[in-house]
């Protein structure tokens, strides 16, 4: 009878199990399959998801990635004997929190990263953000300074070589798990941080860096011509490494110029893109570079409190996504597009929830309520 006892539990046990994931993989499901998908940012484990945190000040690589020192409830089957790395006991807890979860449940680590300083951020900084908004940020750029999908400045370039360091050291030292999965917006400021950041790591032989450019990773598209893209010609010829998903078109068909994204339609396509992402990638451990107000979106979606990014900073974040399986998805209607206040010439100043104040000799465009 105690042998029975012991074989029923060694097979439930191994059941158990079944349910659950392969071994440092999150599992993806069937897109083709009607189904809404939840996302809960697990807190405790990251200083950027404590709200005592000073985002402004904070630099994630001068704190391991911003990942606190705490125990996990894997440590003593794991690490007995407190061997391993604040990281190697991370990614043990998060590969067995996806083995051990239903066929509805997976958890992916995100690695979000805001782009270098671009050019338009330069010319932003200097006009200052009135007079960039209402004005300067319409043009092409000025003199050598072009803004139209902008490049990285020299300070953002440092910035990308002060991530690759951080990674470098990071991999060996703290033994940080390697993202298994690579994505980007199609701009080049945040393509361009990507590749510096990543290529030439001495990375895992199983998780090299191959990137993939996502359209919905872009920046919120405003009227601005630093969040108009470049051809796909243009970013695969600058960075041939890179690949495309499926449908990524030739010619930027979603920046207008003479209107601008609500915040609305940028929720609900950041909605699709992470649907996109935990559904068909079985990443555990998945890299985004992307801009700052597309993770201030990304963070809404995944539940997470605000945490602002400058430019070459990060934020991880532990990610549960549960599947509601069984009924059509939930669809809102909203406005997608909004005319955006500008001035002939550079403006006085602006006043919030007015719009643009120009000068005597100029009219503005009035700002349409979103």
């Amino acid at each position: 009878m105690k042998m029975l006892a012991t074989a029923l539990f060694g097979i439930l046990s191994l059941t158990s199990t079944t349910f659950g994931w392969e071994w440092g993989k999150s599992g993806k499901w069937d897109q083709k399959t009607e189904s809404t998908i939840n996302y809960t940012t697990i807190s405790g484990f990251f200083k950027q998801d404590d709200s005592a945190t000073d985002s402004k000040n904070f630099d994630y690589t001068k704190t391991n990635y911003g990942l606190i020192d705490r125990s996990y409830p894997t440590d003593d089957d794991f690490d007995p004997d407190g061997e391993k790395t604040q990281w190697e006991r991370f990614e043990f807890y998060v590969n067995s929190l996806n083995q051990d979860c239903d066929p509805n449940t997976q958890y992916k680590v995100l690695f979000m990263g805001r782009h270098g300083e671009g050019y338009h951020n330069a010319a932003e900084s200097y006009y200052g953000t009135p007079a960039w908004n209402c004005y300067w940020g319409q043009l092409d750029g000025i003199g050598t300074s072009v803004w139209r999908d902008a490049h990285l400045t020299e300070a953002g370039l440092a910035q990308c070589t002060k991530a690759n360091d951080f990674w470098s050291h990071a991999l060996t030292a703290a033994k940080i798990p390697a993202p298994q999965s690579y994505y980007s917006s199609p701009m080049i400021r945040s393509a361009t941080t990507a590749n510096l950041t990543f290529n030439g790591l001495a990375l895992p032989a199983e998780r090299p860096f191959a990137p993939t450019v996502k359209e919905l990773l872009r920046e919120g598209i405003s009227m601005r011509t630093c969040d108009e893209r470049s051809n796909k010609t243009y970013i695969h010829d600058f960075l041939p490494a890179f690949s495309f998903e499926e449908g990524f078109t030739e010619d930027d068909e979603l920046w207008k110029g003479y209107e601008a994204e609500t915040d609305a339609a940028q929720l609900q396509r950041t909605k699709a893109v992470m649907d996109d992402i935990f559904s068909s990638d079985d990443s555990a451990f998945v890299s985004i570079t992307t801009h700052s107000g597309q993770i201030t979106t990304n963070l809404k979606v995944l539940g997470h409190i605000p945490f602002s990014l400058s430019t070459g900073q990060a934020i991880p974040a532990l990610v549960k996504a549960v599947r509601m399986s069984g009924g059509e998805p939930a669809t809102t209607t909203v406005r997608s597009w909004t005319a955006e206040a500008t001035c002939a010439a550079p403006p006085i100043t602006s006043i919030s929830g007015q719009g643009c104040v120009c000068s005597s000799t100029t009219t503005s465009a009035p700002a349409t309520a979103t």
